[in-house]
């Protein structure tokens, strides 16, 4: 009996027909139990690692955010996944498992439309499976559905958008290019890098075709329904000067070098080297395969985004979306190959199971925190500590005199730290920060002279005020050396000019 055509215990997937032959067409039955299984398990990890560690930097900045109600967009984001966040803390109550809530569920539903992608090009059960357990166990997958980031809603758009414009190339049904727009445009209003899939399709589909596409009306009714529904969002970013294009300039000038030098070796990290080997693979038979033709597009679309990602100093995350498709595709062409032969089958199965496991270790918060390899995961990095440097900063401030706490206001260096005092700060007064959308909030009242500072370092405190003492260093408690380790806190007195004269010269984009 084909293994391919079998169920883990043995029998039968229902509604999964057997593994596609050298010749088979696309379309093959979805397996549901197994993309369902995959997808639940993937869930059920994540939420219940979600709780480990604390908020990431970045959830912290969302919450924050949220608290202040809806708004059309932000200088450094669109406005959904801050929404998204105060949703889920009013509905789930304030905690990082409520906002991570979400998060979980958008992994599992990339799981199951990475599988659906395989459906369609004809990859039967196995290669279903192997695309479902490759994504689940991914780190691209799991970092991102670990913690509420705008990349989480990002590479769900994506995942249905390529679905959607799968079928409707190798079906030949061109409603579906309405529900690929109506996805693009509300995914406008998580990340704007998302156009990168839109401009790389079209120019694909210039390249090598399907160009009778461009004749049909559905391509363009989906192009119209994308543009109605995220023009409120593209009218924001015009009717306030495009803080994008500011902010994106700002990335470019800071970490854009680093990033291009850095692209395919963190290219190769987002899902590990042996499934790496597996959608390099999909991306070669895409070009090659005659019975993918209608879908060759995807091809050229990816390059094209990747290279206009490398130019403008993008991070290899902002191509993500794309090596959903890709691994999709390349779990069928794996599938093939691996035939019936054995020792193919072993080679892989070890290697989808040692990567799985560095893929874990390097998304997800398993390791104590004081672990020697926290520090490989960058996530874990920005989730130690947040409480402990609320109570530092509330310990300077409580030995502030009666009079000056009065007059006192806090200055945070970054938006983390401005979303950890509210968090954490009770009994705190009100916070400022000159970084990304938290300087337009405006500075601190003019009656306010006495400043408590967390992460903002002396010279520029030393130019505006007459007098300032650092109390103290910021230390998480747990030895690991992340942003925010060491960083001062510092009581500065005597203002030397108006706040309004002041505070332009704290603002700073970065990401």
């Amino acid at each position: 009996m084909d293994v391919g055509a079998v169920a883990v215990d043995g029998r039968a997937e229902p509604g999964a027909e057997p593994d596609a032959g050298p010749d088979a067409g696309p379309a093959v039955r979805p397996a549901w139990r197994t993309a369902a299984g995959v997808a639940s398990a993937v869930v059920a990890l994540l939420l219940a690692l979600s709780g480990r560690y604390g908020y990431n930097v970045d959830e912290l900045y969302f919450r924050l955010l949220g608290e202040r109600g809806w708004a059309w967009g932000y200088t450094d984001q669109p406005p959904l996944v801050p929404a998204l966040v105060h949703a889920a803390t009013r509905v789930l109550g304030d905690s990082v498992w409520a906002i991570r809530v979400p998060a979980a569920l958008c992994a599992g539903a990339v799981v199951l439309l990475g599988t659906l992608i395989a459906a369609e090009l004809g990859g039967g059960r196995r290669a279903q499976t192997l695309a479902a357990l490759g994504l689940g166990s991914s780190f691209l997958v799991l970092s991102v559905g670990h913690i509420m980031v705008t990349t989480t809603v990002d590479l769900l758009a994506w995942a249905a958008v390529l679905l959607f414009v799968v079928r409707a190339l190798l079906r030949g049904e061109g409603r579906w290019w309405v529900w690929a727009g109506m996805v693009l445009g509300l995914a406008l209003y998580a990340k704007y890098i998302v156009a990168l899939l839109a401009v790389g399709l079209l120019v694909g589909l210039a390249l090598v075709g399907p160009r009778k596409v461009f004749r049909e009306r559905w391509l363009y009714a989906g192009v119209a329904v994308a543009l109605a529904l995220g023009s409120p969002n593209l009218i924001y970013q015009a009717t306030h000067d495009f803080p994008q294009l500011q902010m994106a300039q700002a990335l470019g000038a800071t970490d854009g070098q680093l990033n291009r030098f850095i692209f395919v070796p963190s290219l190769v990290i987002l899902l590990g080297p042996v499934l790496t080997v597996v959608w390099v693979s999909g991306l070669v038979k895409l070009v090659r395969d005659p019975a993918w033709r209608p879908v060759r597009a995807l091809a050229p679309a990816f390059g094209v985004a990747v290279v206009l990602t490398i130019y403008g100093g993008g991070r290899p995350d902002y191509v993500g979306g794309f090596l959903i498709g890709l691994f999709a595709a390349g779990a069928v062409a794996t599938d093939r190959w691996l035939g019936q032969r054995r020792l193919r089958k072993v080679l892989l199965g070890v290697g989808l199971a040692a990567g799985a496991v560095l893929q874990l270790l390097m998304a997800l918060p398993v390791l104590p925190e004081n672990s020697p390899f926290v520090p490989l995961n960058n996530i874990s990095l920005e989730s130690v500590g947040w409480p402990r440097l609320a109570e530092q900063v509330r310990t300077a401030y409580v030995a502030l005199p009666p009079e000056q706490r009065k007059r006192a206001v806090v200055l945070a260096g970054n938006l983390g730290e401005s979303g950890a005092l509210d968090r954490y700060g009770h009994g705190l007064p009100v916070v400022y920060s000159g970084h990304n959308e938290l300087y337009r909030w405006g500075p601190p009242p003019e009656w306010a002279d006495v400043v408590v500072a967390v992460g903002v370092e002396r010279p520029r405190l030393a130019a505006d005020f007459r007098s300032c003492t650092v109390v103290g260093h910021l230390d998480n408690g747990v030895g690991v050396d992340n942003a925010e380790q060491g960083r001062p806190v510092t009581v500065c007195q005597g203002r030397r000019g108006p706040w309004a004269r002041l505070w332009p010269a704290y603002h700073y984009l970065s990401g």
